[in-house]
């Protein structure tokens, strides 16, 4: 079978363990989220059966970095579906998105790039240490994605 403990003691700040005890590392980390969202779209100057409306459940995975708090915390998982609620959800979920997007072609590609930059906006107004998107993939179906990464949005 398996063994189980019940803890006997909690923890208890200023006691048992010291605030400045609560900051593991200094060094930067990464933390991920993912969101799904519903969406209409179709594509232009393209010969498929996407040129014709259609919808799809996307799926985005945000992988943003920085330094921890005295608490241990790059970011509150709870501050980055904030952040996805209120400054980029609602410009996509249940969303014909040629009218809600700016002008482009509303391609997985385009898009991603548009996410990227969404989320980069919103933590530059807030006040994490260091905080930056690393990535973002937007999945249009189960197996294919684009991808957007600091590197290339960055250097070009």
């Amino acid at each position: 079978m398996y063994g189980f403990t019940i803890v006997d003691k909690l923890q208890k700040i200023d006691k048992d363990i010291q605030r400045n005890q609560l900051n593991y590392s200094s060094k930067r980390v990464m933390v991920s989220k993912e969101f799904t969202f519903d969406a209409a779209h179709h594509l232009h100057d393209y010969e498929g059966k996407c040129k014709n409306l259609h919808g799809h459940t996307y799926r985005v995975i945000f992988g943003l970095s920085g330094y921890t708090d005295s608490r241990g915390l790059m970011i509150d998982f709870g501050d980055i579906k904030e952040i996805w609620k209120n400054e980029i959800e609602i410009h996509l979920d249940h969303r014909y998105l040629n009218e809600t997007l700016p002008l482009m072609n509303t391609t997985a590609e385009n898009m991603v790039v548009w996410i990227y930059e969404k989320m980069a906006e919103a933590l530059l107004t807030k006040n994490y240490e260091g905080a930056r998107v690393e990535f973002v993939r937007l999945y249009e179906t189960p197996t294919s994605y684009a991808e957007a990464r600091r590197e290339w949005m960055e250097s070009e």
